[in-house]
Parts: structure tokens; C-alpha cells; sequence
């Protein structure tokens, strides 16, 4: 079979390069060894599909060169996408800090994808492993489980390692290597976090206990939004968020009460209520059992007439900036991205095109580019997407 365009992945940028490259008139064939096309779409979000975010600037990705996403970003721009959902009369919603999620599934977001790559008559074929790769005079020749494909141009959308139950795999990187380019080491990005020894012991038993709002840092970064503890360490969207720059030996500090000054809380509700328990009046601040274990294990709980200002000033500093030691992460099991991947010193930035090997391009997550959580992995994967296919 000969075809104009190749792509590898029938994932999200994968998706938006076929029909993108499929409008031009090329004629597109995109091959998956999964059983369905866009399954991580399928399950982000809750099922909801946290598809873009209306915020998105080149600050929210991590790359070691953090420059080669603003041409690709700039080109396609969350606007873009959205047109799209609406010309598909997809209802959706903003839910916090400019996410945007579908009202009802993220299968009306990969019908979308399909129905347009079908309309530019791009195909899509799944399940269908890649065997082999070659480059030829022509371009490539490619083995698949449905047989030898020629393609002019060869996509490589394959993703990164993260959710290997959903059938994710290290194939890019190997193409990338065959074909002369460098990859930067990978680790689990979004990820929760987990602790060990008496560090798990102290919070293991709180497993279930949430905060709405708390504030991780490491450095200088840190991130406001929801905590968990859970049976292996932390969680919640603050925990996913630090977990892309925390590596191990980094330390992690909570702020408990980000929007409130506890020391001054505290002397206001010594006042009115001396004669309560420190462990009970944070009990009114904090999860119940949060509070109760602070005090078991670092925080000296009397009546609060016995606080002098200073001491309530100490405590709420604490607990503003309390350390907790993280022995690793959760993995690539349960790592909503990939970190590091093809070295974008090797690609075009507005092309995404190899500087290596014409005709071949990477895009995606399979990339040294990662997104915050909240929509910007999809808006990098819809913008690499595009910008491959237009010149595919």
C-alpha cells in the first residue's frame, strides 16, 4: 500500500495531524496497535475530557528547551480548538482555572476527531502494530500487522510511557534513536506521590482525607488546588502538579491553609475559645483526623489559653511551610504524562519535522514537552498535531 502520509499513533495529536494533513488533500493513513483510537481521551477528565485550558501560554510545559513550544502554540491556539468542538455542537463547560470540559463525554470529543479525519479522508486503522521501520528513496517503508506501507512522509504520534495498561509503549523513543535522534531520560510526570518508612507511618492511616485547597512547593515553584492522602502517600491535582518538577532527594513543603493566616487565626480564636484544645480548634480549620494526628505527633495540644501569641504564630508558620519527605512516585502506572523524550534540538519547532531525516516528524507526547495539569498536554498535542500536518 502506498500513502502519502503515515502516522504512527491514533491518539490525540495523532488524530488532529491526520485530518490536518488529510484537508490539504494528502492522502493519510494512521495505524494503532491499541484496539481503539484516542483511548487516553477517552478515559481523561473523569470521561469528561479536560480538552483545553483557556490559559495556556509556553510558561505551563516543561521541556529543556522551553522555547520550542511557542511557535506550534502560537499557531493553533486553545480558540482553535474550541471552534472546532462548537462547529460539532459539542455542549462543554469551564470548571476551574480555565479547564474546559465536555458537559457530557470525551467520546463526543474522539467521534469529533474521527468524523473530521474521515471527512478529510484520512484512515484509521486499529488494531495495527508497527513491525519494522526503513527509510527508502522515497520516504519510508513501514511493516505492519496488515502488511508493507510506503509513505512519503512517516508521523511518529506513539505517545509516551505513561498508563502502560492503556497499551502505552517506548516505540517512539526506539524510532527516534534509529533514526539519529537524541532522548532526553524519562520519568513519570502527574504522578502522586508516595512515602516510606516512619514518613508512611505518620499519614498512612489518613488514607481518604482531603483538603480542597493546599499549596505544594518545591524551590521556588509551587501549586494551589486540592490534596489527598491515600494508602501510598499524596495525591490530588496540588500533588500531581508539584510531581513533574519534584525528584527525589528535592524537598516538599506543604502550606495546609494557603488562604488564611493561621497564627492569627489561632490568637483570635484563643479569645474566643480558651478553654479549648489546640487538636480541637484546628479540627475547625483542618480534616478532623489532620488535625488530631499534627498534634499526636508534632504539635503540643492544651487548652489554647496556655498559647502565647508567639507560640500560635510558630504553629501557624508550621503549618503553613510543613515538611514532608517523599521517597518517589506512583510510576508510570498511574503517571497521566511522560517527562523528557525526544530531544527538540533535533526538530523544527514550527514543523516539528526531523532535522535528521526529511519527511519524518514527531509529535505529541512522545516529545521532550509536558504540560501542567488542567487541559494543556491535549492543547500541546493538538498544536504539535496540527503543526506536522500542514506540512506533512
Amino acid at each position: 500500500m502506498k500513502v502519502d502520509v503515515l502516522i504512527i499513533g491514533a491518539g490525540a495529536a495523532g488524530l488532529m495531524c491526520a485530518m490536518t494533513a488529510g484537508q490539504r488533500g494528502r492522502h493519510v493513513l494512521v495505524v494503532d496497535h491499541a484496539n481503539r483510537p484516542g483511548k487516553k481521551i477517552l478515559m481523561s477528565g473523569g470521561g469528561r475530557c479536560n480538552f483545553t485550558n483557556l490559559g495556556v501560554t509556553p510558561a505551563q510545559f516543561l521541556s529543556a528547551n522551553p522555547h520550542f513550544c511557542k511557535s506550534a502554540l502560537a499557531r493553533y491556539t486553545p480558540y482553535d480548538f474550541i471552534a472546532l468542538v462548537e462547529k460539532h455542537r459539542i455542549a462543554y463547560h469551564e470548571k476551574e482555572l480555565g479547564q474546559l470540559f465536555c458537559d457530557e463525554s470525551s467520546k463526543l470529543i474522539v467521534r469529533m476527531l474521527l468524523d473530521e479525519c474521515a471527512a478529510a479522508g484520512a484512515r484509521v486503522e486499529t488494531p495495527c502494530a508497527v513491525q519494522a521501520v526503513r527509510k527508502t528513496e522515497e520516504g519510508f517503508s513501514v511493516l505492519t500487522a496488515r502488511g508493507e506501507v510506503h509513505a512519503q512522509s512517516l508521523v511518529v504520534a506513539s505517545g509516551g510511557l505513561s498508563i502502560p495498561s492503556m497499551g502505552a509503549t517506548g516505540l517512539g523513543y526506539e524510532l527516534a534513536r534509529q533514526f539519529g535522534h537524541n532522548v532526553l531520560p524519562t520519568r513519570a510526570g502527574l504522578v502522586p506521590l508516595t512515602l516510606s518508612g516512619k514518613h508512611l507511618e505518620h499519614y498512612q492511616d489518613l488514607a481518604g482525607v482531603a483538603l480542597p485547597v493546599a499549596q505544594t512547593r518545591v524551590g521556588k515553584r509551587n501549586f494551589r488546588a486540592g490534596l489527598l492522602f491515600t494508602h501510598r502517600g499524596i495525591s490530588g491535582p496540588a500533588v500531581l502538579q508539584i510531581s513533574s518538577y519534584w525528584q527525589p532527594g528535592d524537598e516538599l513543603h506543604l502550606d495546609l491553609s494557603p488562604e488564611q493566616n493561621l497564627g492569627e487565626w489561632l490568637i483570635a480564636q484563643r479569645t474566643e475559645r480558651p478553654a479549648a484544645e489546640l487538636r480541637n480548634v484546628l479540627g475547625d480549620k483542618l480534616p478532623r483526623r489532620l488535625a488530631q494526628r499534627l498534634c499526636e505527633r508534632w504539635l503540643q495540644s492544651k487548652p489554647m489559653r496556655q498559647f502565647p501569641d508567639a507560640e500560635l504564630r510558630d504553629i501557624g508558620g508550621r503549618l503553613h511551610d510543613w515538611p514532608i519527605v517523599a521517597s518517589g512516585t506512583e510510576g508510570y502506572r498511574t503517571a497521566e504524562v511522560t517527562l523528557g523524550g525526544v530531544d527538540t534540538d533535533g526538530l523544527s519547532s514550527s514543523s516539528m519535522q526531523s532535522k535528521h531525516v526529511p519527511g519524518l516528524y514527531f509529535i505529541g507526547e512522545v516529545v521532550d514537552v509536558t504540560g501542567w495539569l488542567g487541559g494543556y498536554n491535549f492543547q500541546w498535542a493538538w498544536a504539535s498535531g496540527h503543526a506536522a500536518g500542514t506540512v506533512a
